[in-house]
Parts: structure tokens; C-alpha cells; sequence
């Protein structure tokens, strides 16, 4: 039998020291991403409106990912281009209505079950946008994605264990589907990036530019948060934790971390926000609900989404 040498084995263990980092990082990424749906539930159970909690997530993280950018001078190699003007408008936008809508759903029906349809909805969304692009028939491969999502998103809305309303359950529903249809389009519309746009920069300017979006109606609905330590740490939580540092582990992670290592991070999101769900805010889900969070995770782990989510974070 061949032996192998000495500097094979050393060569590929070094390789695989980037890539378990990246996995680690990609991973923590995604349980970080998930603490914000409960992070914000908390919030709105203290009294802050749900438009109020989405411009302060993004105003939050758009300062300080903006701040880093400027320290480290990354702000003044921006391209004075129209493609980078429309990209970065585009982006307000979507973030500006992903937030809105996904907190409005936390309002209306309980986090696991939002977070779950919010992410396990982008293979179904992404699926139809690269179809309706490129004027095809969706093929096999992305078959294998949606099929499972479907499936998974049927069970999740006809059978959760929600003591709300049918119409509250309904809306609670429609806006985590708006969530992840917004999601989807930043998926889309981030599939070629645009030259001197880097990534972090991309999400940063896009998050405080959404805040500014929101700003004007939040400010008229009311932005009051109350004036005691735990709010205002959760607050502060919620702006740092879930979201910058998440991205930046994310950014960190795809560096060395394989396709493979992406749908973990995306896996993670929703599996973490429902494990926090059952143990913190007393939330439960019927089996038929747990059989569709498995046939989710099947979908958000096929490689056509993978990918497509991985490109539209880099970018």
C-alpha cells in the first residue's frame, strides 16, 4: 500500500486547521444571529414597538461597523460609482423592511416559529428569483432545495403550537414570509458584487442607511424605551451581539470555511432561536412541527441555496 510522507501529512493538516477555524467561526455566527429574535421579543415584552427595536438594531450596528470602518480607513477607498449608489440604496431598503417585518412577526406569533419560516422560506424565495432571472424552468438541483422547504413551511403553518388568534397567526405568518422574501432579495440582488465594495462595508453602510429609512416613521410612532439597566443593556445587546459581532465572526469565518461550513451558519440561526425559545420563553412545537424544522434544514443545507447565501454574504 502507498505510504504517505511526512510533508502530505503536514500540508494537509495545516490546510485543516483554517477550515475547522472557519467552521467554529461560521457556526458561532449563526448561534449569535439566532439570539436576536429572542433578544428582541424580550424587548417588545418590555414596551418597546417593534418598528422601534428594527431601527435600533440597525442604527446600533450601522454606527459601530461604520465607526471600525472609518478607524481603520476603509471609508475612504469607497468607488464614487452609480452601480455602488444603487447597490447601497437597494440594500437600505431591504434591510430597512427584512427588520421591520421580521420583528412585527415576533410580535404576533412566537419566535421559534417566525425564525424558522423567515429563513426556511429564502430556498423557496431564492429558487423563483434565479428562475424568473434567467427565464427557466427550475431544474433538478433546486428541486432538491425547494421541495423540502415547502413541505417543511406547510407543516410549520398548519401546525404550531400557537395560542394566537388564526388572524393574528396568519399575519404573524405573512410577515415572517416578508422577511424572508426581503432576505431573498438581498440574496439576488447581491449575487455580483460591484468593484471597491467590500463586503463589510456593503452591510454596514446598508444597515445605517436602512436606519435612516426608518428613522422619520419610527420617531413618529414612538421610539420610548424604558429608562432601566436591563432594557438598555438588551438594547445594546441586541445592536452588538446578534448583529456586528455575528457579522464579523461570519466575514472572519468564510475565509478558510468551506460551502459546507456556510450552511452550518445559516443552519444555525433558526435551530438556536427555537432552543431558546422552548428553554427561556416557555414555547413549544407540535411533532408535525418538529418534522418540518427537519425538512428545513435539509433545504437550507442543499448546495444550490448554500451557495447562493454564502455569495450574498461576501458581497
Amino acid at each position: 500500500m502507498p505510504s504517505t510522507s511526512p510533508d502530505a501529512s503536514a500540508h494537509a493538516a495545516s490546510s485543516a486547521a483554517p477550515a475547522r477555524r472557519g467552521l467554529a467561526l461560521l457556526a458561532t455566527a449563526g448561534v449569535l444571529w439566532g439570539m436576536g429574535g429572542p433578544a428582541g421579543h424580550l424587548l417588545q415584552s418590555a414596551g418597546v414597538a417593534p418598528l422601534a427595536v428594527a431601527t435600533y438594531r440597525l442604527l446600533i450596528a450601522g454606527l459601530l461597523i461604520t465607526a471600525f470602518l472609518a478607524a481603520t480607513g476603509a471609508l475612504r477607498r469607497l468607488p464614487r460609482s452609480r452601480a455602488f449608489a444603487v447597490r447601497l440604496a437597494a440594500n437600505a431598503v431591504l434591510h430597512a423592511v427584512f427588520q421591520l417585518l421580521y420583528f412585527a412577526s415576533l410580535a404576533l406569533i412566537p419566535v421559534g416559529l417566525a425564525t424558522l419560516v423567515k429563513i426556511g422560506s429564502v430556498p423557496v424565495f431564492v429558487a423563483a428569483g434565479v428562475c424568473l432571472l434567467a427565464r427557466r424552468r427550475p431544474g433538478a438541483r433546486l428541486a432538491v432545495s425547494v421541495v423540502p422547504a415547502l413541505a417543511g413551511l406547510a407543516l410549520l403553518a398548519g401546525f404550531p403550537s400557537v395560542g394566537a388568534s388564526p388572524a393574528h397567526l396568519a399575519a404573524g405568518l405573512a410577515c415572517a414570509l416578508g422577511a424572508g422574501l426581503a432576505f431573498s432579495a438581498m440574496t439576488l440582488v447581491n449575487r455580483r458584487p460591484v468593484e471597491g465594495l467590500p463586503p463589510l462595508v456593503n452591510v454596514g453602510l446598508g444597515m445605517l442607511a436602512g436606519a435612516v429609512l426608518l428613522l422619520p416613521a419610527g420617531l413618529a410612532a414612538g421610539m420610548a424605551v424604558p429608562a432601566r439597566p436591563d432594557t438598555l443593556a438588551l438594547l445594546a445587546f441586541l445592536g452588538l451581539v446578534p448583529t456586528v459581532l455575528a457579522y464579523l465572526a461570519y466575514f472572519r469565518g468564510l475565509q478558510s470555511a468551506s460551502d459546507a461550513g456556510a450552511a452550518v451558519g445559516t443552519l444555525a440561526e433558526p435551530m438556536t432561536a427555537a432552543v431558546l425559545s422552548a428553554l427561556f420563553l416557555g414555547e413549544r412545537m407540535t411533532v408535525p412541527g418538529l418534522v418540518g424544522t427537519a425538512l428545513l434544514a435539509v433545504s437550507m443545507s442543499a448546495e444550490p441555496v448554500a451557495d447562493a447565501v454564502r455569495r450574498r454574504l461576501r458581497r
